[in-house]
């Protein structure tokens, strides 16, 4: 990989307004993909309203869980990206690109000075979000338990996720606690008024767990006064590190009251502290984390510790690309395991389609072995299609969004009002796959993946 341009000039290069065939088929993709969620969510709303009885509980679960984290995600990517300002507000953004927690703290100094005064004032570095530290997160919760180290969900500011966060929990228990987020800013970036900050944070008070307002998923609820955990997180440092000097912005911002995506409302004066580190000693060694890039806007490219971290973010397959390889291999799998206990019953499967379709067994046995050989030829092309995008290949994940697309329109037409059995089960099963495939390869990483001025 060719390092040869400045993070300056890549930062021009990637500004540049796209207008590829790409872009307009990526862009294309991504609302198809929204709106198949919703379509799926009513398909099980549907078939579990005329079904009844015991499937009302297990599929209102499903319908929550695609409505909470497929499609109304999805929906306010798509419409934030429309009227949601894409430039520094004072506000992070979720990945959805819902206004989220006031910038409440900025700091002048070197990273190494911002973990030492940190973890003097007994904060902890969360750790990432990761299977791991999730599963440990949910069990924590629900049997009480301390995690000191517990990940902090993504927001983004600069269009990209945090450097770091750190916390401190609350008698012991993850479900309460403080926590901020600390972004590095641009190079040569100034804050409104020509203020010259290194860092800028958004500190606040999970105070339980709940339900989202906007996306109904599991959150943590926060305290609506802001400024009270700003003010805590200076004290904690300022006790603990004398040296620390603390200058006001006065009406930084206007004082407001607005809502947050959990539901709760947030509170903040306007004043905008920042941190003076420059008398702090810093520590030898610098935590460095390289957090996984997520959708956001375009100043997700940009590098976030110059060329190292420009090649550690592009030359690695991202998260969404290897999740949704492995889906079409499970997809390609269920696919030939159904069709090699078809061809293990094959008597009793030709009886049934001849019942069903009242055709002649001939036929019957010449339009199935058609369909099994169409099938076999789809699952082989998927699977060299997944291997050449692993390896970078655009056309490749542009063919894999089209045959998923393709294959979800298809399944959800043949699915009919009646009652639940197997086959429509693993019918919405599969139509929640393709669906997963298509907002995975047509996310905005997915893309920078096999674009290839970063390779």
């Amino acid at each position: 990989m060719s390092l040869a341009k400045s993070p300056k000039k890549l930062a021009a290069t990637l500004m540049r307004p796209l207008k590829s065939i790409n872009v307009l088929l990526d862009q294309a993709f991504f609302i198809f993909a929204g709106l198949a969620s919703l379509w799926l969510a009513w398909l099980v709303f549907r078939e579990s309203w005329f079904t009844g009885g015991w499937w009302m509980v297990g599929l209102f679960f499903v319908v929550w869980m695609i409505v909470a984290y497929l499609a109304l995600p999805r929906l306010h990517r798509i419409l934030s990206s429309i009227y949601v300002p894409n430039y520094f507000i004072g506000r992070t953004r979720t990945a959805d690109g819902i206004l989220c927690d006031p910038v409440n703290l900025a700091v002048r100094g070197s990273e190494g000075q911002l973990h030492k005064v940190m973890n003097e004032a007994g904060w902890s570095l969360a750790e990432d979000i990761t299977p791991r530290s999730v599963c440990k997160m949910i069990a924590t919760v629900v049997w009480r338990k301390s995690y000191s180290n517990a990940p902090v969900l993504p927001s983004f500011l600069f269009g990209r996720r945090q450097d770091f966060a750190y916390q401190q929990e609350v008698n012991g228990n993850p479900s309460q606690r403080h926590h901020v987020r600390f972004w590095r800013c641009p190079k040569g970036w100034l804050l409104p008024g020509g203020h010259r900050v290194d860092w800028l944070a958004a500190g606040t008070y999970d105070r339980s767990i709940g339900l989202s307002l906007f996306t109904f998923q599991l959150t943590h609820r926060i305290d609506e006064d802001t400024d009270i955990e700003r003010d805590h997180i200076i004290q904690t440092v300022r006790y603990n590190t004398k040296s620390v000097r603390i200058k006001i912005l006065k009406n930084f911002s206007s004082s407001y009251r607005s809502r947050h995506p959990g539901g709760d409302f947030v509170y903040t004066d306007g004043n905008l502290p920042i941190m003076e580190l420059s008398k702090v000693k810093s520590q030898k060694s610098t935590l460095q984390q390289f957090g996984i890039i997520m959708d956001g806007t375009i100043h997700d490219r940009l590098p976030k510790n110059h060329e190292t971290l420009l090649k550690e973010l592009w030359s690695r397959r991202p998260p969404q690309i290897l999740f949704g390889c492995g889906l079409i291999v499970i997809v390609s799998l269920f696919t030939i395991g159904q069709m090699l206990f078809d061809t293990a019953n094959w008597p009793e499967f030709a009886q049934e389609m001849v019942t069903e379709t009242a055709v002649s067994v001939e036929p019957t046995n010449v339009i199935v072995l058609s369909t099994m050989a169409l099938s076999l030829a789809i699952v082989i092309i998927e699977l060299a299609l997944a291997g050449a995008l692993l390896r970078g290949s655009n056309w490749a994940r542009i063919m894999l969004l089209a045959v998923a697309s393709a294959t979800i329109i298809a399944e959800s037409l043949s699915i009919t009002v009646g009652r639940i059995n197997m086959a429509m089960a693993f019918l919405f099963v599969m139509i929640g796959i393709h669906i997963m495939v298509v907002m995975l390869f047509s996310s905005d990483t997915a893309r920078f993946f096999t674009d290839k001025r970063f390779r």
